[in-house]
């Protein structure tokens, strides 16, 4: 809160004061509130949700923000998996159901949010923040409820188990992103309080450091704790001529394959856009506003070695987030710079579908079982290329294929991304903020966060949107390949894995809830 250039005038507001400010009428003299010229009887200027740095304003020359923060989130899910056996609490048979427990995820992170505001010019200024990450742990641990069913929850293909639990993660640690931005307030209550103030901004957040790597903190012996994508036997050792492993420069090196380490960053380039409004009445100040953020991959993270023509989505989800609050000032010192503030505010966000790492990210990404860690081959090809619109030739009883699998193509392995359903999640926070004088200010609060049940394994078998070539169809057709009467229903998907994406196989995040407590300093010049 800074009022230089824009007057000074002490309100300082207790509870009854502020009552009978607020009810009684202008007297003479005084400047009414419906005069557009007219200052207003009490500080009107933005609380810090839509407030901007600015500089060029009349004795305020120049302004400048330095904030350090703290946030640390504690998560808790139930992981649940599909299943048809007929069992209490399960299905009565016959039908598929997503209510067998497979396991409780908890998840704890410490982040540290040094930042910086420079005012550009008036109500226009540019942001730097930086969110690093000091800890981060991740765990999957047995839950109740599925006694005497451990050899189809944690099944894979016959004879597999996917992952054993209890599953540990190593801790990561590290800069999330560098994140870059401008802030423009294009109305300002505090200049014209006949309008509300109104906030348009935009912010790029750069991928820094090593991504994320699906790792097993301890794993079995023989096997290593990060292993490459290529890397089927977990040893350390993988194809390194194979042009699917590549890296910014092109195929990944053996060095890199050997030492590939946990990473701490999602690996994105990301663009987020948010508008936000607020109306100062008195002592009380509504706001909402909208936000959208698109995730790109850098070309060190893993999204390349999935991103074939059978994927339906290869896309990180896009998030959109809607906020309402209130801010709540019950006291201030305007000739003091002082201000008490008390903010409520709930976000909506929906997730769109999109490949992401899950909850089950390190268990599945590191797991040993060959029907995830076997590579597929990316696309098919035409068996009888002489007979492009008929079966081909039968000899005998029997028909050969029509489609085979085409070994020059590339080989997709799989890399813990997996496609994860849309969902929406909801987040209540309440935070009270004190400055206490010109330059310096702390903020302080916490929230509660749930997300709506969803899918984490959900890949389809084939993708539907080409139909046009019989021989690249592979499994993905419908009639009797014994005759002609044969038509493609798609591509086959590569990326799907049936020992978890096949119906009655799937997995799900459920009764998902994260609890934040955060605290931040701000001096200001």
């Amino acid at each position: 809160m800074r009022t230089r250039g824009r007057g000074r005038r002490t309100t300082t507001s207790l509870v009854g004061l502020g009552l009978w400010l607020a009810i009684r009428p202008a007297v003479a003299g005084e400047p009414g509130e419906g005069s557009p010229s007219a200052p207003p009887r009490v500080m009107m200027e933005p609380g810090e949700v839509v407030e901007v740095v600015d500089s060029f304003d009349d004795d305020d020359p120049f302004d400048i923000s330095i904030s350090l923060g703290f946030q640390y989130t504690a998560k808790e899910a139930r992981i649940l998996r599909e299943s048809s056996l007929n069992q209490p609490g399960l299905t009565t048979g016959g039908y598929t159901a997503s209510t067998m427990n497979v396991a409780e995820y908890a998840e704890q992170i410490s982040r540290l949010v040094p930042g910086l505001d420079l005012g550009l010019y008036k109500d226009f200024a540019f942001h730097f923040r930086v969110p690093i990450v000091l800890s981060s742990a991740r765990r999957l641990d047995a839950l109740g409820g599925n006694e005497g069913l451990l050899p189809f929850v944690l099944a894979g293909a016959p004879g597999e188990t996917l992952f054993a639990l209890p599953f540990v993660s190593p801790e990561r640690s590290g800069p999330e992103y560098l994140a870059m931005g401008l802030n423009l307030d294009i109305f300002n209550q505090a200049r014209d309080h006949t309008k509300p103030t109104w906030l348009l901004g935009a912010e790029v957040r750069l991928g820094v450091g090593e991504p994320l790597h699906p790792c097993n903190s301890a794993p079995p012996a023989g096997q290593v704790e990060c292993a490459d994508p290529g890397d089927v036997n977990r040893n350390g050792e993988s194809d390194i001529n194979d042009p699917s492993l590549k890296g910014a420069g092109g195929p990944l090196e053996a060095a890199s394959l050997k030492e590939r380490g946990a990473g701490y960053t999602r690996g994105m380039v990301g663009l987020e856009a948010h508008t936000l409004m607020s109306k100062r009445i008195k002592y009380v100040e509504p706001y909402g506003g909208f936000a959208a953020l698109f995730d790109f991959p850098l070309l060190n993270a893993d999204y390349d070695i999935t991103d074939v023509q059978g994927a339906l989505v290869n896309a990180p989800p896009i998030v959109g987030t809607v906020t309402v609050g209130m801010m709540v000032h019950p006291w201030e010192n305007r000739e003091k710079f002082g201000r008490l503030t008390f903010n409520l505010r709930f976000d909506g966000e929906y997730h769109s579908a999109g490949r992401d790492g899950s909850e089950l990210f390190d268990a599945l990404g590191s797991s040993s079982a060959r029907s995830l860690r076997d590579p597929k081959w990316a696309s098919y090809k035409d068996n009888c290329p002489e007979n492009p619109k008929a079966a081909c030739p039968c000899q005998g009883t029997t028909c050969p294929p029509k489609s085979v699998v085409d070994t020059g193509s590339q080989k997709v392995y799989f890399t813990g991304l997996t496609l994860v359903e849309a969902y929406g999640s909801y987040r209540a926070r309440a935070s009270v903020s004190w400055q206490a004088n010109e330059y310096f200010k702390i903020n302080a609060g916490g929230g509660l966060r749930f997300e709506q049940a969803h899918g984490i394994t959900h890949e389809q078998a084939c993708n539907p949107n080409f139909k046009s070539d019989i021989g690249a169809s592979g499994p993905c057709h419908t009639g009797d390949p014994m005759k002609t009467e044969i038509s493609a229903t798609g591509i086959p998907n590569p990326n799907y894995r049936p020992s978890i994406d096949a119906v009655g196989r799937r997995f799900y995040v459920d009764e998902s809830r994260t609890f934040e407590v955060f605290a931040n300093g701000v001096l200001m010049f």
